[in-house]
């Protein structure tokens, strides 16, 4: 098989003049926490981007398969996202929310306007894991419950609550935590007992968080924490149906329901803008960070007004959230999503891409499941299509080989066996093409090693 070779793309890199990559490695290794850890044997040195490709300090052009970990929207030092900050940062850099600023009203405004029902009140702060930390405290003050539903598989952020939300026990330090939290069984669809083809799954796997409520809390809570799409997780979609179910069910029993948009939201779907539409649902709290601000420290808790109301109980302050040049910029990225028509571009794309995993999955009997929408796709490596045992060594040598051949792909799941693609939502077909090729190739070497 033929090199796959890049897409031709009008883009000269800046010479890199910096320090050489065994200089940064060791100050990496002596200066940064020793618990930060690199992609790939041999790690690559980034020092620039454009659009939906990065470069290293060779030169070296690489599509960016995974957005910066589903991070970078509309592309990667986009000139629209540059001018707008740069013209924010010189009339001013930061105010706080104890002044007016109409930067962060323009902004909240047109955020909201993208929701649907009452989900109209904005409060910004910098991560998903505030924003997840926030919701939840928002739930229980609103509800006056403290039991929370969340779900198997699940990944909501790194600060302690969050933590406590997130269940992979490779994502959770051993220090006690999980007071309230209870873990219902994930609707997962691929290992689950209910598959694609019971029209009743969703419901099926919605009853179980019934059984949950009755046996493991007072038979109140305060919220159901779900991601729209399990990301961290692999790329899990649930039945349809399920949030459905699961919110009526959580409801009943006197709670909220809270919709982790962290990597499903803003447009990269390509169906719905927000992923929890895809399931025709309206939840009471929704989190967002990662795409809201193409790789700005920037997130959100959207919510009703009477839930925004606890807040008033307390002293509750965040120094950076709203910060002028922030949402600056995520006031520029929803301006250029919606102009360039970029969650079309998604959904179109997004189908390409997955008809092009299902034919590789005819090729290659390492790949066990096909899944996701729009730019929010993954494959799931088993060695054995009956037992579904997870292929993790394969999937790592795909991963390795990707990056030599050019492309810079995600992985996911507790086993590390699942392949998540989340590309910069302006990719094209050519980077699709080139993508599947880096696939098809990686694939066939590493199945022909194992």
């Amino acid at each position: 098989m033929k090199q796959p070779v890049l897409p031709p793309y009008d883009h000269q890199p800046q010479p890199y003049t910096g320090q050489s990559f065994d200089e940064v490695l060791a100050k990496r290794q002596q200066y940064l926490n020793p618990g930060l850890f690199l992609y790939y044997k041999k790690p690559i040195m980034i020092v620039e981007g454009s659009m939906q490709y990065l470069y290293d300090q060779t030169g070296r052009r690489y599509l960016d398969a995974f957005g910066g970990i589903v991070t970078v929207s509309v592309g990667h030092a986009h000139p629209e996202i540059v001018a707008a900050a740069d013209a924010q940062m010189k009339k001013i850099s930061h105010t706080t929310t104890i002044y007016l600023n109409p930067v962060i009203a323009d902004y909240a405004e047109k955020l909201a306007s993208t929701l649907p029902g009452d989900l109209r009140c904005c409060y910004f702060v910098n991560s998903g894991s505030e924003a997840n930390d926030l919701a939840l405290l928002m739930a229980r003050l609103y509800t006056g419950n403290y039991d929370v539903v969340a779900l198997r598989n699940a990944y909501h952020g790194g600060v302690a609550s969050t933590m406590a939300l997130t269940s992979h026990h490779t994502w959770k330090f051993n220090i006690p935590h999980s007071f309230g939290i209870h873990h219902a069984r994930n609707a997962d669809p691929y290992r689950g007992p209910w598959g694609r083809d019971d029209p009743e799954a969703g419901k099926k796997y919605a009853a179980e968080i019934q059984e949950l409520i009755r046996y493991a809390t007072s038979g109140r809570v305060a919220a159901f924490f779900a991601e729209s799409i399990q990301g961290v997780g692999g790329v899990v979609e649930f039945p349809k149906g399920y949030l459905k179910e699961a919110y009526r069910i959580v409801r009943e029993a006197g709670g909220v329901c809270i919709a982790d948009e962290v990597q499903a939201g803003f447009g990269r779907t390509g169906e719905k803008f927000w992923g929890f539409e895809t399931q025709d649902v309206i939840p009471d709290i929704v989190t967002m960070a990662k795409s809201i601000g193409n790789g700005a420290p920037l997130a959100a808790v959207v919510t009703t007004p009477e839930i925004a109301a606890t807040i008033k109980e307390r002293i509750h302050f965040n120094t950076f959230g709203g910060n002028p040049v922030s949402c600056t910029i995520g006031k520029t990225v929803l301006d250029i999503i919606e102009r360039d028509g970029l969650q079309q571009r998604c959904g179109a794309l997004g189908t390409k891409l997955l008809a092009g995993f299902r034919d590789l999955q005819k090729k290659h009997p390492s790949i066990g499941d096909v899944r996701g929408k729009g730019l929010m796709v993954g494959m799931e490596m088993v060695k054995d299509h009956g037992t579904k045992e997870p292929a993790s060594e394969l999937t790592a040598k795909v991963f390795e080989t990707a990056k030599d051949l050019g492309a810079l792909i995600g992985k996911g799941g507790l086993h590390g066996n699942i392949i998540r693609i989340t590309p910069p939502m302006c990719i094209t077909e050519a980077d699709v093409d080139f993508l599947l090729e880096v696939l098809d190739l990686s694939f066939t070497e590493a199945e022909a090693a194992s």
